[in-house]
């Protein structure tokens, strides 16, 4: 197929990037967001996420006249629907007595009903939002059919997941192996046609739910051994033993990998699709369901941990470092950090957290400093709680002088104990026992 326009629904963290990627192909795009703020930013020429090259990239498109924003799609020859599948709103399933969190769709249906309108015969539609297995099937389809045009007939339909990590999208939308579903061969094909225009990694043609599958497998696979990565941990803890030494010696096995604990997971990602998988099959998945525990309850070990380092909480202040969910990005969706906070202040803490990806950051309860000295001060303790390079890189004795503290604790592994140690700090590390 020859495509000439597309339009893209959802401009964040995957869409904004898509669609910037896709103009820099001399396609026409379309990028459409309910938000009308996020629109008129990038029509200003600015864009509102940060992602290293994501602004060079979308600068060249806006100046070819190749990328315009708006609040409705228009008519083109493919759609592609990147918007959020979060979770519903204190709405939980439950099999047996275990509760689970549900999909929230609402933002796939509508992007599907905004189409409607403008669906012509011959079209492709794909989506790219994660999503419970046969959503591509079993929701997409039929409101899409209201147009009274028939999916895989009339036009193509995909589920094509991306499979990109933040911090590096632009590459791996380019270089990465890209699987498009297909309802039929000939939607696949048609798919394929549209990625290989900028992807040079290898593109996998297969059936829709296959695809939708495939997406839930990778994170979910990594949700599994990061759980197990934690609860070593806190059997580090209960045995008096270094639970980072312990998996170096470990992994020297040749067919060992354990991945390193920490605060938790977060991202729109390893800490929700492992859920869609519950969601759909809740008598199936006991071991799912059960690293996601794992994993969701971390923050809460991470508090004990400060709980044992400073005592009794309440008044304490506490200087937080990072709230992003991962290194070196300023995503702070699902993330753990977030949770470790307003959980130390139900204890009576006061927290003033700096995260210089995003200080502008509101986030409701939470208290934001403007600089790494302002939130050191006054501070009875530093907490590391995400691995941004510039935090690993703090020496104790640059911030002795700025702060009280004299208790630091770090919860993933960033700082050099003995360092700290030699400079007069108590130091706590996650899954290191007395």
């Amino acid at each position: 197929m020859n495509y000439k326009k597309i339009c893209v629904i959802g401009l964040g963290y995957i869409g904004l990037p898509t669609a910037s990627t896709f103009a820099m192909q001399d396609l026409d795009v379309l990028g459409v967001d309910i938000n009308p703020s996020i629109i008129a930013t990038l029509n200003r020429g600015e864009i509102h996420i940060h992602e290293p090259g994501l602004r060079e990239i979308f600068n060249t498109a806006i100046q070819a006249g190749k990328f315009r924003a708006a609040t409705s799609p228009e008519e083109a020859d493919a759609f592609i629907i990147a918007v959020p599948t979060p979770f519903r709103d204190h709405q939980f399933g439950e099999y047996q007595g275990k509760q689970f969190k549900l999909a929230d769709m609402t933002a796939v249906i509508s992007a599907a009903e905004s189409i409607l309108p403008v669906l012509r015969e011959g079209n492709l539609v794909i989506l790219e939002s994660t999503s419970p297995p046969r959503t591509t099937v079993d929701l997409l389809a039929p409101i899409l059919e209201r147009s009274g045009l028939k999916a895989g007939i009339d036009f193509h339909l995909c589920y094509s997941p991306e499979r990109v990590l933040p911090g590096q999208i632009l590459r791996e939308l380019i270089e990465n192996a890209r699987v498009i579903g297909g309802i039929t061969p000939e939607s696949a094909q048609a798919g394929f046609d549209l990625y290989s225009v900028f992807v040079k990694g290898k593109i996998i043609k297969t059936d829709s739910t296959t695809a939708e599958m495939v997406k839930l497998m990778e994170n979910t696979y990594r949700d599994v051994n990061i759980a197990i990565a934690n609860e070593f941990s806190r059997l580090a803890e209960k045995f008096s033993v270094d639970v980072w030494e312990a998996i170096s010696i470990a992994n020297l096995h040749p067919r060992v990998k354990i991945l390193s604990p920490g605060p938790g997971v977060g991202g729109h990602c390893i800490s929700v699709d492992p859920w869609f998988f519950v969601e759909t099959a809740p008598e199936i998945t006991p071991l799912i369901y059960q690293s996601r525990q794992v994993n969701d309850s971390q923050p809460a070990f991470v508090v004990r941990m400060v709980q044992r380092a400073l005592g009794d909480l309440n008044g304490k202040q506490i200087a937080a470092l990072g709230l992003a969910y991962k290194p070196d990005v300023d995503d702070l969706r699902e993330s753990p950090a977030v949770e470790v906070v307003h959980l130390l202040q139900s204890q009576g803490a006061r927290v003033l957290a700096w995260e210089p990806f995003k200080p502008d950051a509101k986030l409701p309860g939470v208290s934001m400093a403007n600089s790494l000295e302002e939130t050191l001060q006054n501070a009875d303790a530093v907490l590391l709680l995400v691995s941004h390079t510039e935090f690993k890189k703090i020496e104790p004795d640059q911030i002795s002088g700025k702060t009280r503290a004299r208790i630091a604790i770090d919860t993933v592994n960033g700082w050099d104990s003995k360092s700290w140690q030699d400079a007069g700090f108590k130091i706590v590390k996650i899954g290191v026992g007395k």
